[in-house]
Order: structure tokens, then sequence, then C-alpha cells
């Protein structure tokens, strides 16, 4: 009998791409909580000072005369960043291509939730903030903090239904899409259209590249790098180049699922009829069949499927905390917290994450319902949707990126965007967890 170390089943164990996605953004979550404390005692300790230098330190890229120059949290927000909406990318074409989002009838219940979750949230902000500087910050309420939330939802267990989960997750992809739209075209100040033709003209090389079947992901890489930059230099922000190459990688294999069998299943006999070496070592022949084996096996995963989950992992165990303590880290006068929430920028964030998340998402749900337009997912009740709404209140990563977007400069609005997507994170979060835990209705067997 095998005797396994630590934590070796868990990561024996067979898991689906969905599997793998649900882990990573749990994973995501609990790192996430960590990164924020210390970003806060970071920022509320004698240590202030160092924080705040460490991140406005400048980091070049020279080549020649040539000079890239920008601090660690430009570099952060606008770089690594760039990675995280690459994935994010990846995620949206899955889903629209084999997930959830590609069956209308299964989709539209997340899909008008999303909508409703988004427009409510970004109107109470601007009937709150109509004819003041912070209406600009109308953006900031209409996201949802996909790894939060859908951590909550997953520390459940059985007490929710695997539709549950997939409808937040479903949710989650359309807001991070329209997350996307809106930073692409509502805080975008001034475009160059030199660098922003020669960005379109990389993308249209990597459709090239996918069209003419190149599965090989340097090409794409370096492409895309070129994007990346192109996309900086034009004005509109450089972190939806990564979304938009993640539309040219390639999803379907070089090889079909059956031709794979075919050939793997050739290739084991023939490996089976060399003996084994002295001391349990494989003949050469069999290491030449192995490798054999592990192209027959790349072949047939897409370039999208093997990146989505080669990135997870870096993503959520490095970039999106180093976002977190990058950005989640405010000074707090504890003496005028009282002052700063009840600020217009603050209560329209904090009013639109709690009250407009929660009557968009779960009161469009409800009447799509009621309209026959769509139904309940399979195994719930319109009680753990008004949970799940309150859980689409956790604005925080994307909330906190739009906000630094919007009041660029404006580090008095910053702040109070920062402490209304806190507070309204925090509530919205306990509130729907507990909710789910111990007062919604559980759909009858």
């Amino acid at each position: 009998m095998k005797i396994y170390a630590p934590w070796e089943k868990t990561f024996e164990r067979i898991a689906t791409p969905f599997e793998h996605f649900l882990h990573a953004q749990t994973t995501t979550g609990i790192v996430l909580i960590f990164m924020t404390v210390l970003a806060l005692v970071l920022a509320n300790t004698p240590l202030t000072h160092e924080y705040a230098h460490f991140f406005h330190t400048k980091v070049n890229l020279e080549v020649g005369s040539w000079q890239l120059s920008h601090t660690i949290h430009h570099w952060i927000n606008d770089g690594l960043m760039a990675i995280f909406f690459f994935l994010i990318g990846l995620e949206i074409k899955r889903e629209i291509l084999i997930g959830e989002l590609s069956n209308i009838k299964v989709a539209i219940l997340p899909i008008l939730a999303a909508i409703g979750g988004m427009v409510l949230p970004a109107l109470i902000y601007l009937g709150i903030n109509n004819g003041t500087e912070g209406a600009v910050g109308w953006g900031i309420p209409m996201a949802t903090d996909i790894a939060f939330a859908i951590s909550a939802l997953v520390l459940l267990g059985k007490r929710v239904s695997p539709a549950l989960v997939t409808f937040l997750v479903a949710l989650a992809i359309v807001d991070d899409l329209g997350a996307v739209i809106v930073i692409a075209f509502f805080y975008t100040d001034q475009i160059n259209m030199l660098p922003l033709g020669l960005a379109a003209l990389s993308f249209i090389v990597m459709i090239v590249f996918n069209r003419v079947g190149v599965h090989m992901i340097l090409p794409y890489f370096i492409v895309g790098l070129f994007m990346w930059f192109f996309m900086l230099e034009s004005g509109v922000h450089a972190t939806i180049a990564g979304v938009i190459a993640a539309m040219a990688i390639p999803s379907k294999p070089k090889r079909s699922p059956l031709d794979f069998t075919t050939h793997a299943r050739n290739l084991l006999d023939e490996y089976d009829n060399y003996p084994v070496a002295t001391d349990h070592m494989m003949h050469e022949k069999q290491k030449a069949i192995l490798l054999n084996v592990k192209d027959r096996i790349d072949s047939v995963g897409s370039p999208s499927a093997r990146l989505e989950h080669d990135l997870h992992l870096p993503v959520s165990l490095i970039i999106i905390p180093l976002f977190a303590l990058a950005n989640a880290g405010i000074s707090i006068d504890f003496s005028s917290i009282g002052e700063t929430i009840v600020t217009p920028v603050s209560l329209g964030i904090v009013a639109g994450l709690l009250l407009g998340k929660l009557l968009g998402i779960a009161g469009v749900a409800w009447l799509a319902i009621k309209l026959k337009i769509a139904k309940l997912p399979e195994g719930s009740t319109m009680s753990q949707i008004f949970g799940v709404a309150f859980l689409g209140g956790i604005g925080f990563t994307m909330s906190i990126f739009v906000a630094d977007l919007a009041f660029l400069g404006n580090e008095t609005s910053i702040f109070q965007a920062k402490v209304g997507i806190l507070a309204a994170s925090l509530i919205a979060g306990l509130f729907g967890y507990f909710w789910l835990r111990f007062v919604a209705v559980k759909a009858t067997p």
C-alpha cells in the first residue's frame, strides 16, 4: 500500500478545470485577507513611511536611450495586473465557449442579475454624488471581487448547492467583463492613436497566429508584450491588453481527443514491450516513448486551457496579494472615520455595494424568475439568491483598481473611496456568509 506524503493525496485527486478555478479563487481569498490586514497594519504603525516609500520607489527599464520608468506601485497596477486581466480574459472566453455562459437558457439568469448588479449601484452612487467632483467614481461600486465572493460561498460547503456556486461564478465573470468595458471606455483620459493602432496591429498578428495553427505560447507572449507596451503608451489602460490578448489564444487543441487516445494506446503498448533495465531504470527507448506521449498530451490540450491552469497559482498567490499589499494600506484616523464614511464618495460606494448590489442582483433575478424568463439554479432558493446578492457587494480588488483610475492624482477622494470599499466589502461579506449559513431557507429535496 502506498504511503502518501502530506497533501500528496489531495494533489493526486483528479480535478476538473472548474474545480481548479474554485480552489484558486478560495486560495486567493484567504491570502487576500492576510495581505489586506498586513497592508492596514503597515499603514497605521511607525512603519508607514517605509511602506509608502517602498511602493513609490522608481524601477527603470533601459535599452540604449529608450527608458521606461515607473514606481513599484505603478508596475504592479499596470504591469502585473495585466496578467490578472489576461487570466480574466481566458476565464470569460472559456465560460462563453464551453462554460455556464455557453447555454443561453442557463446563462440568462446570471447575465441579467450581473447587469442589474452593475447598473443599480452606479445609479445609486451617481444619485448621491451628482454634481460633485466625486461623480466620476460611478464605476467603483459596479465591481464584485470574484475571489472573496466565491471563497465565502465555497466555505459554506454542502449548505449551498453546486448550481448556486456556478451561478455566482457566471455572475462574477459577467461582472468582470462589465468592469473591463467600463475601464476601457470611461476611464481613459486621452488616446494616442499611433500606439493604439500598433496595439491593434499586434492583436491582428496574434489572430493570424491562431488562424494558421500556431500552438506554441512563446510567439503569443512576445507579441502580447509589445501590445501591452503600445496600450500603455496609447492612454488606454494597459491592463486591457491582457483581456484582448486572451481572446487571441487558441481554445482548440492541435489534435482531437480520439486521435490522442488511439496513438497513446499504441505508444503505451510499445512501452510495455521493452524489459525494465537493471535497478528499475527505464530502457532508453521507453524514455523516448514517454516524451512522445508527453508531446501528444500537450497537443490534445488547448493553449488557453494550459495557460489558465498554469496562471491560476501565480496570480492567486503573488499578483493579487501584491496588489492588495500595495493598494489596501490606508492610514486611518479613527477619530475622524465617522466623518469620512459619510462623505459623498464613501457613502455612495457603501450604498452602491450594499443596497445597489442587493437590489440589482436579487431584485432582477426575482423579476426574471417571476416573468419566467429564467429559473432558479437547481437546489437553491430565492433566500439563498438574496445571500449571494450580498456577497456580490464585496468589491475590493476591482473596486480599488477602478478607484485609482477614477480619482487619479486626487489622494483625498482615493482615501474616501478605499474607506468606503473596505467598509462595504467587510459588511457584505460577513452578512452574506452568515445569512447563507444560518438564515437562508434551503431547497427541499
